[in-house]
């Protein structure tokens, strides 16, 4: 349940907070980008000094601490470098064959994307691996493992955007973390590595369409939310 105290928040509602910070973070960076532009489209005109000046007051003024993914460390975690992402309707894809994956985590994919949300049934591969492409986030289950409780404890732990759940059959493990490139194999709904999984790879700027909607397409059987 969410925490209505400030005071002591519970643990979504403190993973939102940072992933909010994580989202201004990227905002700021493309502002820092855009001005860097200006700047150097300026600096023909403008004498040494003026120039100097003008940098020293940018890099003072915007210098903000920065979130590094980078140093999240989460255990037995597989990654994927170097996929292809070529829209291949209407030929299904094998993940498994073709890159090692199950469920997969990247690669060739349908050209409309799965819309991020809550599902009851098993999706389309090919549709939910573009929305991966767009920085979501699909967390699938074994329906045998994992009960109606349990689902509700995972959707819990989750941002409520870029984000899919979906039960899943043949899964290596009890739930399965995937993003693009990136996935991990949990031990459960309780799996501390959830949380880190999704800090390290949600709405992963780096993406091939990284910010691409995740709405606005195909809604797949059993979504209810």
């Amino acid at each position: 349940m969410a925490s209505n105290n400030p005071a002591n928040p519970s643990v979504k509602e403190q993973r939102e907070t940072k992933r909010a910070a994580k989202v201004a973070v990227l905002k700021k960076q493309q502002a820092r980008d855009k001005r860097n532009r200006i700047i150097g489209i300026t600096a023909g005109g403008l004498g040494a000094a003026a120039v100097l000046g003008l940098v020293l007051v940018f890099v003072i003024t915007s210098a903000t601490p920065k979130p590094n993914p980078d140093d999240i460390a989460i255990g037995d975690l597989q990654e994927f470098p170097g996929l292809t992402a070529n829209h291949i309707d209407p030929n299904p894809m094998d993940y498994e064959a073709a890159y090692g994956m199950n469920p997969p985590a990247g690669g060739d994919h349908f050209g409309a994307w799965l819309n991020c949300g809550v599902y009851t049934e098993p999706q389309q591969n090919e549709n939910a691996v573009h929305s991966l492409e767009h920085g979501a986030v699909w967390v699938t289950y074994d329906p045998e493992l994992v009960d109606e409780a349990g689902v509700e404890a995972l959707v819990e732990e989750l941002p409520s955007t870029y984000v899919i759940v979906s039960p899943y059959t043949g899964l290596p493990a009890p739930v399965v973390a995937s993003a693009w490139g990136a996935q991990v194999q949990l031990d459960g709904v309780d799996d501390t590595r959830l949380g880190d999984f999704v800090d390290k790879f949600w709405r992963n700027p780096d993406l091939p369409e990284a910010g691409a909607a995740c709405s606005g397409a195909i809604d797949g059987p059993g979504r209810v939310s």
